[in-house]
């Protein structure tokens, strides 16, 4: 009887051992196998527990369903636990990753990086509605921040960045450029503070896409200002009006251009009430370095530039031509 049940326990032994080497080897082969993901994705991995992680990751199909699976990504990550801590990140996950590269990316890969970019010339109002519109930010939508106080360019951020804070980096890029262009600019009466160069600049901004044409634009502004001559910018009218919501839909009129307002430049002297969009830094640069020029006027060419004069009649002659140009065929 004795020898019997000796038997009986090395033989359930042995199955024991052969059943756990049989699931260690299983494992061991899906940890290294091929994952379901028929693509690469990012996957937004939360703080929490083990378990949440898992089905998280599931739920992406980054790694097999069930319960079995679920396990086994437990198992493996406290057993290969000297590799390093998860992270919680907006993370990408290679397409077929097995176990393996998952825990790899959940604990070496960086996040994934978002991309905003500012236009030039986008009014405080197209601003907010862009980095409220911008996946993955956190925090309530923003009211417009102050008119030309970001700087336009692309921004780098990651899952989970608030709003306000990325609103932030952009008025520090404005304000750091400034500083720079503001202290390599030629010094001009016409611009005794920053604040004058920023609302020329945006004028500059919104009156020409043309780089060339811009330091251009920028004298003749100045030399305006220097003859007391009413600055006559169709944009700031139009912002007056609108605040920068976008295009009017319609050609000014008469009685707009005639209508008083803090940014009708064709009744107000001197500067409107403030900058009418977001300038950037070709605009900054071209009211800091204007061109040499006594223009004191500029209309559309037709051909998508503008044609300056430093008379009225030079001038009356280029809106001429002009119109001449707006009848069909020409």
């Amino acid at each position: 009887m004795l020898k019997r049940l000796l038997i009986f326990s090395l033989s359930l032994l042995l199955v024991m051992c052969v059943a756990g080497g049989g699931i260690a080897a299983w494992g061991w082969w899906q940890y290294g196998a091929p994952g379901p993901a028929p693509e690469s994705r990012a996957v937004v991995v939360a703080r929490g527990g083990l378990a949440s992680t898992a089905a998280t990751l599931q739920r992406e199909g980054v790694i097999a369903p069930g319960r079995a699976s679920g396990l086994l990504f437990r198992v493996a990550v406290h057993l290969t636990r000297q590799d390093g801590v998860l992270h919680a990140a907006e993370l990408e996950f290679p397409a077929h990753a097995s176990l393996r590269d998952v825990l790899f990316v959940l604990r070496h890969a960086k996040p994934v990086v978002h991309r905003l970019t500012v236009p030039e010339g986008f009014s405080a109002l197209q601003v907010a509605d862009l980095i409220d519109r911008a996946p993955v930010l956190t925090g309530p939508p923003l009211g417009p921040p102050a008119e030309g106080s970001v700087l336009p360019q692309t921004y780098d951020y990651e899952w989970g960045t608030p709003r306000v804070a990325l609103l932030a980096r952009m008025q520090a890029a404005l304000e750091a450029t400034l500083e720079t262009v503001w202290r390599e600019r030629v010094p001009l009466p016409e611009i005794p503070d920053r604040r004058t160069l920023v609302v020329l600049a945006s004028m500059v901004e919104r009156e020409t896409a043309i780089a060339a044409e811009r330091p251009l634009v920028a004298r003749v502004f100045l030399n305006r200002l220097r003859l007391g001559m009413r600055l006559q910018s169709d944009p700031t009218v139009v912002y007056g009006i609108n605040r920068g919501a976008g295009p009017l839909g319609h050609g000014l009129t008469r009685a707009e251009l005639d209508a008083p307002g803090a940014y009708n430049t064709y009744t107000l002297p001197g500067l409107p009430a403030g900058p009418i969009c977001a300038p950037g830094l070709a605009s900054l640069e071209a009211v800091a370095h204007p061109a040499e020029s006594d223009a004191l006027y500029f209309v559309a060419d037709g051909r998508g530039g503008h044609a300056f004069a430093s008379s009225l009649a030079e001038h009356n002659r280029n809106v001429g031509t002009w119109r001449a140009r707006q009848v069909p065929g020409k």
